[in-house]
């Protein structure tokens, strides 16, 4: 099968979606199918080229043969709403533009957070006559009114008639949780033609690993007991808060917070524990791909936060499926939703209320002073992170591509959403 990707995120860039496309993607060339993937210069977080990228119109490069087209976007960092918006326009134009040009797909996809990828995808979908996929990560623009970046306005609603509007005229839809398919049933969508296909892990990468002690000496992070949190520091993840338990916690010097990673909030949250003069504190910049699981070995426990609003109870970070690779024990801050039922549920971690400080802080006291309880919850992690290797999603995300490509679009619903409803 030829599949014909869209993505505003793919290597070398890091996030959730760049990974979730590229590892699915290397396991369907291996398989035998023929993967194309559109996508702009690297840039996120940050907002900046990557070293070594030049911001052209259209260029091409091979990745573990998948055939990955390059496109000119409007790059401006994750911040103001206006320039991003931008950003993902220019996609909108550049994607439809480049997706009229490759050998003709069998399928085409798009994968969210933001819509205006998937405006372009199914754009290409009625040019060229094949079915689309519309793959979401969250719900969009909810999510980004619930981090107060726009306001409830006529914008907003007229983005939420488009994003209706997509789920409607896909041939079908994936949903990276339980929750989001509900979510999109209650507003009136055919759940038939929703699959539910849960997020993953390499676990090739991703597995448990002693300590490396070089970067231990080079974050200054000797003897002590460390809470990682590794992923973007921007309006969703309240890392405010984070700050606040440490200063709770000045008299326990030992207990250290890593943060690796870049955002929106890194600069104001690097201001304020310098302000604060908050010792037990690093800040680290975001980490090559390479680097990623050598940076979790250093965790002793692996810290999930997000804003307290209620669009971030239907979605589950990335994070979690990596610690639980890595047997590391989570300690969860969000909204009580299908990522702290997983966590729970697996009895990989510990649930804390959002933008609890207090609570927070004394959750950490009781892993770090109970040895046993950690362990405990490492080998579940570990034992759970098994049901969620990148393999197995990217079979189940492949059912529903030869679904959609076979015209059968209202079965996408029973392809895989028995198994990962019962998983969560």
């Amino acid at each position: 099968m030829r599949i014909l990707f869209l993505t505003d995120n793919f290597p070398p860039e890091t996030n959730a979606a760049a990974n979730r496309v590229y590892e699915r993607a290397r396991f369907w060339t291996e398989w035998g199918h023929d993967v194309t993937v559109i996508t702009g210069l690297p840039n996120s977080p940050q907002g900046a080229l990557y070293e070594g990228y030049e911001n052209k119109w259209y260029q091409t490069e091979t990745i573990f043969d998948i055939q990955v087209v390059r496109i000119k976007t409007f790059i401006a960092p994750n911040q103001g709403t206006f320039l991003r918006i931008l950003d993902f326009v220019s996609f909108l134009f550049n994607g439809l533009a480049a997706g009229l040009v490759v050998k003709r797909p069998d399928v085409v996809v798009a994968t969210s957070p933001q819509f205006f990828t998937a405006v372009a995808g199914w754009l290409v979908g009625i040019f060229r006559r094949r079915p689309f996929v519309f793959e979401i990560g969250d719900i969009w623009p909810a999510s980004i009114v619930a981090v107060e970046a726009m306001r409830e306005n006529v914008v907003v609603h007229l983005m939420e008639i488009l994003e209706r509007f997509l789920y409607r005229h896909s041939a079908c839809v994936v949903a990276v949780t339980p929750a989001l398919k509900e979510n999109l049933v209650s507003r009136g969508i055919d759940g038939d033609k929703v699959a539910v296909v849960i997020n993953g892990v390499d676990l090739s990468r991703f597995m448990p690993m002693e300590r490396d002690d070089a970067l231990v000496a080079e974050w200054g992070l000797k003897d002590s007991f460390v809470v990682g949190y590794l992923g973007t520091h921007g309006m969703a993840h309240a890392l405010a808060n984070v700050l606040d338990a440490a200063e709770i916690l000045r008299y326990r010097p030992e207990i250290k917070f890593l943060f690796i990673g870049n955002g929106a909030e890194r600069d104001q949250l690097i201001a304020s524990a310098q302000e604060r003069r908050l010792e037990n504190v690093r800040f680290i910049q975001s980490q090559p791909r390479e680097v990623i699981p050598s940076a979790w070995s250093l965790c002793d426990v692996a810290l999930v936060h997000l804003k307290d609003a209620p669009a971030f109870s239907e979605v589950i970070p990335s994070k979690i499926f990596e610690a639980m690779a890595m047997g590391r024990p989570i300690l969860i801050v969000a909204p009580e939703g299908v990522a702290s039922r997983l966590v729970v549920g697996d009895h990989a971690g510990r649930w804390v209320p959002p933008e609890n400080s207090k609570a927070l802080a004394e959750a950490v006291c009781r892993l770090a002073d109970d040895d046993s309880l950690r362990a405990k919850l490492a080998g579940n992690a570990l034992a759970a992170s098994l049901k969620y290797g990148r393999h197995r999603q990217a079979q189940e995300m492949l059912q529903v591509l030869e679904i959609a490509d076979a015209g059968w679009g209202a079965r996408a619903g029973t392809a895989s959403d028995g198994r990962m409803s019962r998983s969560v």
